[in-house]
């Protein structure tokens, strides 16, 4: 026997949206010469974690196939800066590409720098197609317990 699903035309509508956008944004503003070329200036974004604890702010970026040498982490002006460029492999012409889902070419993420951190003792380590930035809370701004005494 068959179950009864209630239809929801707003769900579909959305899930429709998402798809039309997720399509938009593969396409480049300016026509290539080029496949190849589109998809080497094709700008991408690398999808982030960002987990807080009492002594640090540490964000993960998860950037596969994306050479160490690659990669650049910087601080101004109260803005933590990753850019990178995930390089275009070329087309083996010995092989039928069936599907190219994944984007290549520069990329920038900036994060502004909580007040309570401090941009100068920052640090990074890349391992496993993940970049892990530290970013170390303030001594100053940690909380501390104050002891009252009640007379």
């Amino acid at each position: 026997m068959n179950a009864l699903t209630r239809w929801n035309p707003f769900k579909e509508m959305e899930d429709i949206q998402d798809r039309l956008t997720s399509l938009w944004d593969r396409f480049p503003t300016h026509r290539s010469r080029s496949e190849e070329e589109s998809l080497a200036t094709y700008g991408w974004s690398p999808m982030v974690d960002i987990v807080e604890d009492n002594n640090e702010y540490l964000i993960k970026a998860d950037l596969p196939e994306v050479k160490k040498s690659e990669i650049s982490v910087t601080v101004e002006n109260g803005l933590l800066k990753i850019r990178g460029e995930r390089k275009y492999e070329s087309e083996d012409k010995s092989r039928t590409y069936h599907r190219v889902e994944r984007s290549y070419g520069k990329f920038e993420r900036n994060f502004s720098i909580p007040g309570d951190a401090d941009g100068t003792k920052i640090s990074a380590q890349f391992k496993d197609g993940v970049l892990m930035v530290h970013l170390p809370k303030d001594e100053k701004a940690k909380p501390k317990a104050v002891d009252v005494k009640v007379v």
